[in-house]
């Protein structure tokens, strides 16, 4: 049985490499008899393989697309090239969706022996696109197994450590799951904070799949770009800046709704914000959501706040010619 497998798999491996073979060919290749190519054609007939014969002078077997889609046989770099290729897609937005080019990385990966899985993390580190960031490595095993929760509706629990390093253990509803800026996020509802929140998976570990369904909840796409939006936008930024409104909380978070994360009480009646962006122009469009009911002034580095000063006069000055 070893020998007919083995035989069996040589026989797709020549089928897939080129696109017509004659049974002489195929028979001389492999070994073997003409009749014994043709049981082995039928075998992989029975397993899913669309193989058309023909016979005559330029008659043979090639293998036809169509149909279901039965097991592919991939040489260890075709299977190396497919994986980096699916995670670029992924994290380049290249898919509609990230879920189906990440639980395909799963189970490609899966199967992988480990140094052509480090040389699979390696070649897809590499080609990061121009411009995107270096970022912590984040396995595809993890994200393929939230892409398959988001996908089933599956609750997970895991361990996570916010930008404060404090950690906690998470058990939450994965609603959707996308790169921004060079890292992953994890949309989800938290079971015990009753509310949305949003997860960088590489702060993520121990993630552990519960078993238990749900139904999910009412949620946008446009809402989840959002939320991914604030979630990447609160790192670390080139140029920040903090408002001081004179304004509840309450009215803060019902005017700003998502985009109020952050906001923390700055006395009575008052709150403060924090914002930034990669330069000063980035303040001029955050300042401009700003409720205009309320007082408030900024708290700005003197380098930035001279630089805005200086575009803000430029920009009234343009406005009132």
């Amino acid at each position: 049985m070893a020998d007919t497998t083995a035989r069996a798999l040589a026989l797709l491996d020549l089928l897939q490499r080129h696109r017509h073979w004659s049974g002489a060919d195929l028979a001389r290749r492999l070994g073997t008899t003409e009749r014994t190519v043709r049981r082995d054609v039928d075998r992989l007939r029975a397993l899913g393989y669309r193989i058309d014969s023909s016979t005559g002078r330029d008659g043979g077997y090639r293998l036809d697309a169509g149909g279901t889609m039965p097991p592919l046989l991939l040489s260890e770099d075709e299977a190396v090239a497919i994986a980096v290729g699916l995670r670029v897609a992924a994290a380049e937005q290249l898919v509609d969706g990230a879920a189906t080019a990440l639980s395909a990385i799963a189970k490609l990966e899966q199967v992988l022996a480990p140094e052509l899985r480090r040389k699979v993390a390696a070649l897809a580190t590499a080609m990061t696109a121009p411009g995107q960031p270096r970022t912590p490595h984040v396995p595809a095993a993890l994200l393929g197994q939230l892409a398959l929760a988001c996908r089933d509706r599956e609750r997970v629990r895991f361990s996570y450590t916010d930008a404060q390093a404090v950690q906690s253990r998470r058990r939450v509803e994965p609603h959707a799951l996308a790169p921004a800026h060079g890292r992953w996020y994890l949309v989800a509802w938290d079971l015990e904070r009753d509310d949305w929140r949003t997860f960088r998976v590489d702060r993520l570990d121990s993630l552990t799949p519960t078993g238990a369904h749900f139904t999910a909840r009412a949620l946008t796409r446009a809402e989840i770009d959002e939320r991914i939006m604030v979630a990447s936008s609160s790192q670390r930024q080139a140029v920040e800046a903090h408002a001081v409104l004179d304004m509840s909380m309450e009215d803060f978070e019902a005017r700003m709704g998502v985009w109020a994360q952050g906001a923390q009480l700055a006395g009575v009646g008052r709150i403060r914000w924090g914002f930034g962006g990669s330069d000063v122009r980035d303040l001029i469009y955050a300042m401009s959501w700003l409720p205009p009911e309320a007082d408030w002034t900024i708290e700005l580095a003197p380098e930035h706040r001279d630089e805005l000063t200086a575009m803000l006069t430029r920009l009234l000055d343009a406005a009132q010619s």
